[in-house]
């Protein structure tokens, strides 16, 4: 949802794998299963597990019905696999291969999210010596919710262009940068500040063309994805933690990766220079292509990054 909410907002090095074999895994869920895709990497002291962004964001980091196609985390695992790193990319309930896990894929909550990633790491614990959480965007908040409480087996969590502020603070700030947003941005700031008092907005107050991502069960999700504050719960967290962060992001800033540094106790930070949401190099004169054009690959800099990360937190 809150990538959908960016798209209004804004107005909206991979390496082959040619000899990886993937698998699908399944794991019981509320109602039916979870799906994820595993690459398991010979002898790999480590496993990662991707968390993806807000919304029908599906296990290789695209959605289709929104034009999103990155690839990005699929990227990540080959990147991965090649330094013998595996990696596991969950569909959130109620999305593609987890669709039967609800009957309603807005009846969510941030809890409900982060147990079902406590699931996979308990699942993902025998496969590797070290389980990782990795949460792009809104699922950095979920990784920071799943590991409130010890579990067996994580090792650390890797924050990726994760927010360090309230969305609805976080997207009010977007809504304003975008002047097209002009003509209805009061709208759109007294819809989140409604949202973010617990209260529903009726949908005949919800101007037209934004009126199908705000509707009722978005809302509901919405209600309780503004009561986290993520600074406050990183200060919860005490294990190692890394964080990347893009300075060309339109969506999330260093702002937020500051603030999460700030308030995470183990926290290692890096920045992605030139980086984008998607976690690749910004394309001068074309800020979307690393939104549309899966060919384009990671940011250079931040596999190496991450495996250096693992290398020295490790037990």
């Amino acid at each position: 949802m809150f990538a959908r909410l960016c798209r209004i907002a804004l107005l909206s090095l991979a390496l082959p794998a040619a000899s990886a074999h993937s698998d699908e895994i399944q794991i019981p869920g509320p109602s039916g299963p979870l799906g994820a895709e595993l690459l398991a990497a010979e002898n790999a002291r480590d496993l990662v597990i991707t968390i993806p962004g807000s919304g029908p964001i599906d296990r290789d980091g695209n959605a289709p019905n929104m034009g999103l196609a990155s690839d990005v985390y699929k990227l990540l695992s080959e990147a991965l696999y090649a330094k013998a790193v595996s990696s596991l990319r969950i569909d959130k309930r109620g999305f593609f291969s987890s669709a039967a896990a609800i009957d309603d894929p807005t009846d969510v909550t941030i809890a409900a999210y982060a147990e079902d990633v406590r699931n996979w790491i308990k699942w993902a614990a025998p496969q590797a010596e070290c389980v990782w959480l990795a949460g792009h965007s809104e699922g950095g908040l979920v990784s920071l919710a799943a590991a409130q409480e010890p579990i067996e087996g994580l090792c650390g969590v890797i924050l990726l262009a994760a927010p360090g502020r309230p969305i609805g603070t976080l997207m009010k700030e977007q809504f304003a940068n975008n002047p097209y947003n002009a003509p209805i941005l009061e709208d759109l700031n007294n819809i989140v500040t409604t949202l973010e008092t617990g209260s529903e907005v009726p949908q005949m107050d919800i101007p037209g063309p934004v009126r199908t991502l705000f509707s009722p069960g978005v809302q509901r999700f919405m209600i309780d994805l503004f009561t986290y504050d993520p600074a406050q719960l990183a200060a919860t967290w005490s294990g190692p933690t890394l964080i990347l962060q893009g300075d060309a992001d339109v969506q999330v800033t260093p702002v937020d990766a500051a603030l999460l540094t700030a308030n995470l106790p183990n926290a290692t930070s890096a920045a992605l220079p030139n980086g984008t949401h998607t976690l690749k190099l910004d394309v001068p004169g074309s800020p979307f292509s690393t939104y549309t054009n899966p060919a384009l690959p990671l940011h250079p800099e931040l596999v190496d990054h991450i495996v250096d990360f693992l290398s020295a937190h490790r037990p």
